[in-house]
């Protein structure tokens, strides 16, 4: 029987975190790559991707490379995996966690329910959901030739439940549209599909954050904190383990399942 440590070991394993340049992304990087995980960084901005692989390889001394790409963008997303492959040889796990958030700026996304736009909602369902099930298509058959393949799709807990109007009362600066949830939801859905369509070479979990403390206003936060069971906003060291956990052997019979990291903030 493998120790605990043995589980773990991801050393000689590469992995795709599409996202890695951001908040959550970059924290799932950083605890892959201490597993001695390769780390590919595919984000939209290549400054945030070129910065999050000279953290990584001068941290941890993994090796890595920058995939500056565009997720609305078919072609781009087809030509990341050979690149990959080119570099490394190999793809063992696929982590989607890029993805369109409420707290952009784009025409008819962050506002009121009759105000949102059917172009916003195309680009979240492009980003939040096409994306990751293009990538994972495309994928497949290296992901299938490692023997540890895993992927590990990042959601939300608006992809579990519907939105609490209260927490964004009298707040014009936060907003909760309806097409981040519903790509989310679909995203949990794709998740379990995978799992069996992808099975047994290649495992698929679904990690879920809860909302995460970035100075949003006091009386959201607040009332956040009171909703949530374990009195706090999430902050991005709390997905570490779970990533690790969903990444490495130590979940090897594990498999279209949905790890909520929230606090508790679902289960009432």
């Amino acid at each position: 029987m493998k120790t605990l440590k043995e589980l773990m070991d991801l050393h000689g394993r590469t992995a795709l975190i599409t996202g890695g340049g951001g908040h959550i992304g970059f924290s799932i990087g950083e605890a892959l790559a201490e597993m001695g995980t390769n780390i590919a960084v595919l984000d939209l901005n290549l400054d945030d991707c070129q910065h999050a692989c000279k953290e990584l390889k001068a941290r941890f001394g993994v090796e890595t490379f920058t995939l500056a790409i565009n997720l609305a963008n078919e072609n781009e997303i087809r030509s990341a995996p050979e690149m990959i492959l080119d570099r490394f040889g190999q793809l063992d796990i696929l982590v989607n966690c890029a993805a369109l958030v409420g707290t952009s700026a784009l025409q008819g996304w962050a506002v009121p329910f009759m105000q949102q736009s059917s172009a916003s909602w195309k680009l979240a369902l492009d980003i939040n959901l096409t994306a990751p099930f293009l990538l994972t298509q495309i994928c497949a058959e290296a992901l299938s030739g490692s023997k540890h393949g895993s992927v590990i799709n990042v959601g939300s807990i608006y992809g579990v439940v519907g939105p609490n109007w209260n927490l964004y009362a009298d707040i014009t600066s936060m907003a909760n549209p309806a097409a981040y949830g519903a790509s989310k939801g679909g995203l949990l859905q794709l998740t379990r599909y995978l799992a069996t369509a992808m099975a047994p070479d290649v495992r698929v979990n679904m990690l879920t954050p809860g909302g995460v403390f970035r100075d949003q206003p006091e009386i959201f936060v607040d009332r956040y904190n009171t909703n949530t069971p374990l009195s706090r906003m999430a902050k991005e060291e709390d997905f570490k383990g779970a990533a690790a956990y969903l990444a490495s052997d130590l979940s090897a019979y594990v498999t279209g399942q949905n790890l909520i990291v929230d606090g508790g903030w679902t289960i009432w």
